[in-house]
């Protein structure tokens, strides 16, 4: 097997350039060892993980035509975190129709895994997405849809549930999710609060008597897509709401709201949630998972790494290829390509990332593990990206191993033709 040692000697190239009398029929051999493991998150708004992996495969392809590709998408409990469970485990899905966000029918799948788990994704029953983004949606969205579907898949026989915990419209602290099965939050006259994390403002009071008591013979963990906690500059409202459309007066509404409610689950059910990492995920749905469901929360990426063996095939694999939308600053707070790039360092192995746009500085990507990355609006400009998305990732890819591996005058086959 041509191992990754080969891959690492030096970033610059000196062992390639010094050996400038290289066979072609020995890097024929060398190829033909090579084990690449493909390993994106999605292209946001543009292709899930798996068609990017597709797309970059091809683009593998095309450089070495001889090498093993094991195709691994990936997902940080997200849009996309049943995909990338079904594949790497196996399962049937079964779709079900839940509330959305602001009230309307929303069809969501509930996966059932091959290793005994149901999956349920919040970006499905709750995301973005589904908002048309017009009017108090960030103040009106709720997470009921979650709590549905949480039910449902009680009602089938689920014991061990995962939900995918991000890509919300919502910002209710999970009061959405937990009134679906019986909680109850009262105002000061003991109405139930109109839905929403804009009413949070008018909590006085957590009320358990009609709590569906099936929650307690389910265990519960959650996949959160981020590790901030529920309130303050880098809460579910302050730090999340304007991607809602939430407006600077609204946010402050939400970050009241979420504060009572942290205050009444403490009094009323005697819970700290705040200051927990993943608290602030999916609108604060991440403590509301915790306080109504006694869930266990965890790094998104991490739970579905574990799940799917990816460190194991890593191990296995000569160079690692990851990527996603945009690498920025947020990437390095817990997103899936900077997981991949870390179990490959770990495991000593190469890893480059293709990704729509690259803000961090090559130093920034070299110390999270990304020895090489490349970015489609460089590389084949804005128009082209979008117009053919997953042309142009293979063709980037191509790119990029030609260039950072070998050197066009060593490779044993033609250029990417698409």
């Amino acid at each position: 097997m041509f191992h990754a040692s080969f891959l690492l000697k030096n970033e610059t190239g000196p062992l390639l350039e010094t050996k400038t009398t290289l066979a072609s029929s020995f890097t024929a051999r060398i190829l033909e060892g090579l084990h690449i493991v493909i390993a994106p998150d999605k292209f946001k708004g543009t292709l899930n993980a798996t068609d990017v992996a597709t797309a970059m495969s091809r683009g593998a392809r095309a450089a070495f035509p001889a090498a093993a590709m094991e195709l691994r998408p990936v997902a940080d409990g997200g849009e996309g975190t049943l995909e990338a469970l079904l594949v790497g485990l196996g399962g049937r899905v079964r779709t079900v129709e839940v509330s959305g966000p602001l009230g309307r029918r929303a069809e969501a799948e509930i996966a059932w895994l091959n290793d005994g788990r149901v999956g349920i994704e919040m970006a499905q029953t709750s995301g973005l997405a589904l908002v048309d983004g017009g009017g108090r949606a960030a103040l009106e969205a709720s997470s009921r849809g979650v709590g549905e579907a949480i039910g449902a898949a009680i009602e089938a026989g689920a014991k061990d549930i995962l939900v995918g915990v991000g890509g919300s419209a919502s910002t209710d602290g999970g009061t959405g999710a937990a009134a679906a099965l019986g909680w109850r939050f009262l105002d000061a006259d003991g109405r139930d609060l109109p839905a929403g994390g804009g009413a949070l403002q008018h909590l006085r009071r957590i009320d358990d008597s009609q709590v569906d008591s099936r929650i307690l013979d389910v265990s519960i963990v959650a996949a959160c897509d981020v590790d901030n906690p529920l309130l303050g500059e880098w809460g579910a409202a302050r730090a999340f709401g304007p991607q809602k459309g939430a407006s600077a007066d609204d946010i402050e509404v939400l970050e009241r709201g979420l504060s009572l409610l942290a205050e009444r689950i403490r009094a009323d059910l005697g819970r700290e949630v705040e200051a927990e990492e993943g608290a602030g995920a999916g609108g604060g749905l991440g403590a509301g998972l915790i306080a109504f469901f006694g869930a266990r929360l965890g790094r998104g990426f991490d739970i579905v790494a574990e799940a799917t063996g990816l460190s194991s095939a890593i191990r296995r694999a000569d160079l690692v290829i990851t990527g996603e939308g945009r690498l920025d600053e947020s990437s390095v707070g817990g997103k899936a390509p900077i997981g991949v790039a870390g179990l490959a360092r770990r495991s000593g192995v190469r890893c480059m990332a293709i990704a729509g746009e690259v803000w961090l500085e090559p130093s920034e990507l070299h110390k999270n593990g990304i020895r090489d990355a490349a970015s489609l609006l460089e590389k084949v400009g804005r128009d082209r990206a979008l117009q053919d998305p997953a042309g142009s990732i293979a063709e980037v890819t191509n790119k990029l191993l030609r260039e950072k591996l070998l050197g066009e005058r060593h490779l044993a086959s033609p250029g990417y033709t698409g």
